[in-house]
């Protein structure tokens, strides 16, 4: 069960994993998935992290931490999924099934999840710093537009569950197959849009048209999951634009995709 950057992930004995905030501002997410995987995982389709106990400051290090049960499987990458559509329709089944389950008492939108959730405008200043500071590494005027579309678009739903980082790195790959989903840290009770990111982040084509048809989503929803991927692709671009310039370019291929995305809905 690898790790993001939000947390240090080591491997134990006996098929336990210790997970460790790698900052303050990650350190609510330790009580909340211990709060809220287990009310989470007997309505889901597929394996979740399962928390085994929390450990307490000391020796140094000053944050609470966590194990969990260890999961088997390699994080999602195009060359370790058989077939993506199939891939992309048991994404959406497992979103669907974590979006049906009673939200009464989850925890909203907040520092904790860092505003996924929550709605757009709480990225809209860093967004447009982004856009400025960019200059001509992007196209500003279409991206503004898209943006601001994003923006527009209003959430009628009720509050559901979201997980809030749904990346090629919290999706375990086993045969091929979508085996598990991982790291919930940013989860809460909200708009999901900020869930769907992955249709331009990993998917394409076909595999991303199987992926909106499986959750049935509207087009306000997917306007505001094409300004959720805006975002984060605008400030990676920005910081990286002049010093990685692989990971810069992999952002500008993910604000092209949503930029056609957002062109062919007009």
């Amino acid at each position: 069960m690898p790790g993001g950057w939000d947390n240090r992930t080591f491997l134990l004995g006996e098929g336990m994993v210790v997970r460790l905030p790698s900052a303050e501002a990650y350190v609510p997410q330790v009580d909340k998935e211990h709060r809220c995987l287990p009310i989470l995982a007997p309505h889901l389709p597929l394996a979740i992290p399962a928390p085994l106990a929390k450990g307490a400051p000391g020796q140094g290090y000053p944050f609470p931490w966590s194990v969990y049960r260890w999961l088997d499987g390699e994080d999602a990458g195009v060359g370790r999924i058989d077939d993506l559509t199939a891939f992309a329709t048991a994404l959406a089944e497992f979103l669907t099934a974590l979006q049906r389950i009673d939200a009464t008492g989850g925890p909203p939108p907040g520092r904790h999840s860092f505003f996924r959730g929550g709605p757009l405008a709480t990225y809209d200043v860093e967004t447009r710093r982004a856009i400025e500071a960019l200059g001509d590494h992007i196209d500003g005027d279409a991206v503004t537009a898209a943006w601001n579309a994003a923006l527009a678009a209003t959430c009628p739903g009720p509050p559901v569950w979201f997980h809030g980082d749904v990346a090629a790195g919290n999706l375990l790959v086993r045969e091929g197959r979508l085996s598990a989903v991982i790291d919930f840290g940013c989860c809460g009770v909200g708009d999901p849009s900020c869930d769907l990111t992955i249709a331009w982040t990993l998917l394409s084509g076909e595999s991303r048209d199987a992926f909106r048809a499986g959750l049935a989503v509207d087009s306000a929803t997917w306007a505001r999951a094409r300004g959720w991927t805006l975002w984060k692709a605008l400030i990676v671009q920005a910081g990286l634009v002049d010093t990685n310039a692989v990971e810069g370019g992999r952002a500008n291929l993910i604000i092209d995709e949503v930029l056609a995305d957002h062109a062919h809905s007009a």
